[in-house]
Order: structure tokens, then sequence, then C-alpha cells
């Protein structure tokens, strides 16, 4: 009798599509080369150190049906096309350039898949007062697989917010990439807003390289999947660039978010702030590894990092590891990491003017999230980490 294979995990393989420009298959062609050369990461991996990844690779993922993007109706000064729709000269200076695939396994994995794909151009000079949204959205019946694509070109002296939100039913597996580029004064606010099934895995990498007086801030949100890792790279690319990086995890039960961050200061008179806080629960892990970078010719740089971590259960665990690495003299960079449990002190005094000790409790969780949460300037992504917060303390954020 003939043996049958049985496929117990997951194999990427070669994705092609009838019709693709032969720029965009060579490209698929490339980086599945690259992401076999590289392999899944392993503990081994100094950046995977805190993170498992056997959800991922010990599950057997089919491809995804149907496209899973919902997008909003680009305002006038914005537009939107599928990545097969646009020429390749206007994308090949950015398309896994920003988001290069060197020590990066899952954006090779993406860049080789490159089936949901889509460019949202920003015209120069264009100032757009309502914010652009992206719904990635699933409904798996069966353990699925999708690798969703975004590349932003943000036009010279234009301002815009995109907020791409990730929710789904189900068990499935996003392998997400989102590249920004900013030219030369640029103002773009990245809304990133994690809201997956709790039986879903979520990888996400998010890179932007900046232009000349560029500012660029990033709203990290993880709040859903069982394994979430998020890894987001900015380059300050140019005299006068700036960058904000703003991030929140909230973790409860067994999950598992993971949050990289590197900023890399590669030229003079920049600066960049950094604040990420996390919320955990019961048995849940979180993970903050901060890296600013500080190139020798990049002199006046201006760095502060800051991770602040709440503990809510002895059982609760966050790996926080901030670095600085600096290679000019003429710099101002400073970083700090917190993590503990509720001041006791300030639950003494709560509590003797009359207040319940979980009430207490949920109001001082509630102060330390909301120090992120107020710098939301999007209504709808604002309601919607507190209605989720609210949730899980058992109040309004």
């Amino acid at each position: 009798m003939e043996a049958i294979a049985v496929r117990t995990g997951y194999l990427p393989e070669p994705v092609e599509t009838a019709g693709a420009p032969e720029w965009l298959s060579r490209l698929r062609r490339d980086a599945f080369a690259r992401f076999e050369a590289l392999g899944f990461p392993t503990p081994h991996d100094e950046a995977w150190r805190y993170t498992g990844i056997q959800p991922i690779t010990g599950t057997a993922w089919a491809p995804a049906g149907a496209a899973s993007l919902v997008p909003s109706e680009p305002p006038r000064g914005a537009r939107m096309r599928r990545l097969a729709e646009v020429p390749e000269r206007e994308v090949e200076p950015y398309l896994a350039k920003i988001a290069t695939l060197d020590g990066r396994p899952f954006a090779a994995l993406n860049t080789a898949s490159l089936e949901e794909a889509w460019v949202l151009e920003i015209a120069p000079g264009a100032i757009l007062s309502e914010p652009i949204t992206l719904a990635w959205t699933a409904a798996a019946s069966r353990p699925e697989v999708a690798h969703p694509r975004l590349l932003v070109l943000a036009g010279e002296r234009s301002q815009a917010a995109v907020v791409e939100t990730f929710s789904g039913e189900g068990r499935y597996f996003r392998n997400a990439v989102t590249e920004i580029a900013l030219a030369e004064g640029a103002v773009l606010e990245h809304y990133a807003l994690q809201r997956e099934s709790l039986s879903a895995s979520h990888v996400h990498t998010v890179a932007a390289r900046q232009g000349r007086a560029s500012h660029f801030t990033s709203h990290n949100l993880a709040l859903g999947s069982a394994l979430a890792r998020v890894d987001l790279d900015v380059v300050l690319d140019a005299e006068g660039a700036e960058c904000t990086l703003n991030g929140l995890f909230a973790g409860a039960g067994t999950q598992h978010l993971d949050n990289h961050t590197t900023i890399d200061h590669a030229k003079p008179h920049c600066v960049s702030r950094e604040l990420y806080k996390g919320v955990m629960d019961g048995a849940s892990r979180g993970v903050f590894f901060g890296k600013i970078i500080v190139r020798q010719d990049a002199q006046k740089s201006d760095a502060i990092q800051t991770n602040k971590n709440l503990l809510l259960s002895r059982e609760a665990l966050v790996n926080s590891t901030p670095a600085l690495e600096i290679f000019a003299d003429d710099v101002k960079c400073k970083h700090g990491s917190t993590t503990g449990q509720l001041d006791a002190l300030a639950l003494f005094y709560l509590r003797s003017r009359g207040i319940g000790e979980a009430q207490a409790r949920t109001l001082l969780t509630q102060a330390f999230a909301a120090d992120v949460a107020e710098r939301l300037r999007v209504p709808a992504v604002r309601d919607a980490v507190a209605d989720e917060l609210a949730r899980r303390l058992g109040g309004r954020v």
C-alpha cells in the first residue's frame, strides 16, 4: 500500500497569480527564495527569545478565500489601487525596500504571497480632514492564512491619518506588512488597532522611511489575538525628521503580545519620542523591545524612550528591553522602563475615601492606560480602545 503524506504544520508554498505582471512575479519568487534561506525564527534568534511561534508553524493553514479588506472611500487628494494595477516605476523605489527582507522572514513570506496588496497615495499638498480607514477582517470556518499588504505614499507637504484595523472570527493567521514613505514635509498619523479573534495569530511588520522635515506618528494598539507580534521600524532618513511612537498592549488569559520597535536616527537634527505601556492580567505575557540607533553622522539627535508596564495578577509577566546604540557624540538620548503592580499607597488613599477595592483598582488601571489612550485623535479609534478596556476593567476609561 502506498504511503500517504500527512501535512502536520505550516509549509508555505510559492504563489503565482494568472495575469500578474512579470515584475511582480519576479518579486514574489525572489522573496520566497529569501524566506527559504531565512526559515521561521526560533527562540535561538535574539529577536524572538521570548516569543515562540509553534501556534503558527504547528498548524496546517489553508489559504484564505476572498479578499478581506474593507476600505473607506478615499477623500479628495487620496487614491487607492491594487498593486497589480500600479506601474512598476511608481512602486519599485519603495516596495520591499522600506520593509527590507533581511532578517525578516515573515515580511519575506508576505512579499512572496502578495495577494491582498494595495497602494494608498496621498497627493502632494493634500490636507485630509477625515482619516482613511482600512479594515482587515476574517471569518474563518477552518484554519486560514492571509498576507495583507499596504504601501502608503505620502506626498510632499501632505497631511493625513491612516487607520488600519484588524478583527475577525475563528482561528486564523494574519501576516501583514505596511510600508510607509513620507516625502519632504509630509505629516502622517498611522493607527494599527489589533482586535483579532482570541484564537488567532497575528504578525504585523510596519516600516516607515521619512524625508526632510517630515513628521510620522504611530499608534500601535494591541488588544486581541492569542499570539501577536508587531515589528515597527522607523528610519529618520533626512534632516529635521521627527517621529512619535505611542503603544498600548493589554492582555488577559493566556494572550502573548510582543512589540519590537526600532528608531534609526540616520541623519542629523532629528527628534524621536516613544511611549509604550502594557497592562497584563491573568497568565498573559507581554514583550517590549525598543531600540534607538544614532548613526555616526547623526549629530544633534534628540531621542526619548519610555516603557511602563502594569501587572494586574501574580501570573502576568512582561519582558522589557529598552536599548540605545549611539555612535555620535553630540546627542540628547535617554530611555527608561518600569514594571510593577498597582501602587499600594494610591490604592490605600482611594479606599480611605470610601471607594471599594475593586473600583479603586479599576480607577488606577484606567488612569495608567489613559496616558496613551488620550493621545488618540481619531474618535472612532479612541472609543474602540476605551470600550475594550472598559469591558476588561469594568468601567469607562
